[in-house]
C-alpha cells in the first residue's frame, strides 16, 4: 500500500516509520521541505529534528504537502489539529479524492496548559470539517484516543483495549482497519462509532484523557468498553 502521512511531528513519524517497517510504501509530507530539512532544534516535545530522524530512515521520502498527497493511494492527516485544514487543503482537493484519508489529529487548545480544551466540540468536529472541506475524500476517524507510540505498538497496554473508528465509507473503515491490525490491533477492538458525526465523541474524550495522563503519570493508558451481555 502507498501511504502518504502529512505531518513531520512525532505522530507522523511515528506513524511513518511502522508502515515503513511492515513493508508499505511511504512519505511524508510537509509545507515546505528545505525548511523542515534546515531545523536543526528539538521539537516542544523533546524530538530530535527531522533530518536527523530521517537518517535512520532515508527510503521515507519527504515531500511537499500536493506531491506527498499524488504519492498516497492512502492518507494519513498527523498534522497539529489547528493547522490540519490548511495543510490538507495545500495537499489537495484533487490529490484527495476518492482516497481514504485517515485523521488521527486532535483540535487541541495548549495555550493555557494541561491539560488541553478543544477549539472543536459538542456540535461539531475536526473530522467533520475535513469532510466537508473536502466532500470527495473517504474521511475515517480513528487512532486518536490513544498515544502515538500506544497507536504502532498496543502491547505497551496489558490485556485487552479499545480503538474508535467513524467514517460515512464503511469501505474506507474496513480498508483502515488492515493496517492498524499489523500493529498489532486485533479487529475486535475497533468500535465503529457510525457515521463521521461519531468523530465528536472521538475527539472530545480527548479531554479525559488527558486528565487521566496527569493523574497517572503516563500516556500509556487506554479504556475497555465493557458491554453487558
Amino acid at each position: 500500500m502507498r501511504i502518504a502521512v502529512i505531518g513531520t511531528g512525532g505522530v507522523g513519524r511515528t506513524l511513518a516509520a511502522a508502515l515503513f517497517d511492515l513493508g508499505h510504501d511511504v512519505a511524508i509530507g510537509t509545507r515546505k521541505v528545505e525548511n523542515t530539512l534546515a531545523n536543526t532544534e528539538p521539537d516542544m516535545f523533546g524530538n530530535p529534528p527531522f533530518a536527523q530522524w530521517q537518517e535512520t530512515y532515508p527510503d521515507i521520502a519527504l515531500l511537499p504537502f500536493d506531491e506527498a498527497g499524488a504519492f498516497g493511494d492512502v492518507i494519513i492527516n498527523a498534522t497539529n489539529g489547528a493547522n490540519s485544514l490548511r495543510a490538507l487543503t495545500a495537499v489537495g482537493a484533487d490529490n484527495l479524492a476518492g482516497k481514504i484519508l485517515l485523521d488521527v489529529a486532535l483540535p487541541l487548545d495548549l495555550s493555557q496548559g494541561m491539560p488541553p480544551t478543544l477549539t472543536i466540540a459538542n456540535d461539531d468536529s475536526l473530522g467533520e470539517q475535513i469532510q466537508r472541506t473536502i466532500p470527495e475524500a473517504k474521511v475515517v476517524k480513528s487512532l486518536s484516543s490513544v498515544a502515538y507510540a500506544v497507536m504502532v505498538d498496543p502491547s505497551r497496554i496489558p490485556g485487552d483495549h479499545d480503538l474508535f473508528i467513524a467514517g460515512d465509507d464503511q469501505a474506507a473503515k474496513n480498508t483502515v482497519q488492515e493496517p492498524l491490525e499489523g500493529f498489532g490491533w486485533p479487529a475486535t477492538p475497533f468500535i465503529d462509532l457510525g457515521d463521521i458525526t461519531g468523530a465528536r465523541g472521538a475527539e472530545m474524550y480527548s479531554r479525559l484523557y488527558f486528565t487521566l495522563t496527569g493523574a497517572l503519570g503516563t500516556f500509556d493508558l487506554n479504556i475497555k468498553v465493557i458491554r453487558a451481555s
